[in-house]
């Protein structure tokens, strides 16, 4: 029997790339995912402060004391 050589594809080069696009894809989406989480995470404060009959459930933003 002879033994037949496989030739590479032709879309060996690509293969680089395609993983880096995949790996921007997949930062984006964690990213992504750890920023609903804690838009989640706020809205539930707010809902639960609401729940116990409150009023000042808003968040207050202090400016920096400067010295």
């Amino acid at each position: 029997m002879t033994e037949v050589k496989r030739e590479p594809p032709d879309d060996e080069g690509n293969r680089g790339f395609e993983n880096a696009v995949m790996l921007g894809f997949f930062v984006v989406l964690v990213a992504a995912g750890i920023w609903l989480l804690g838009t989640m995470a706020d809205v539930r404060k707010v809902q639960d402060c609401s729940a116990q009959g409150r009023r000042n459930c808003a968040t207050i933003d202090v400016p920096e004391r400067t010295r």
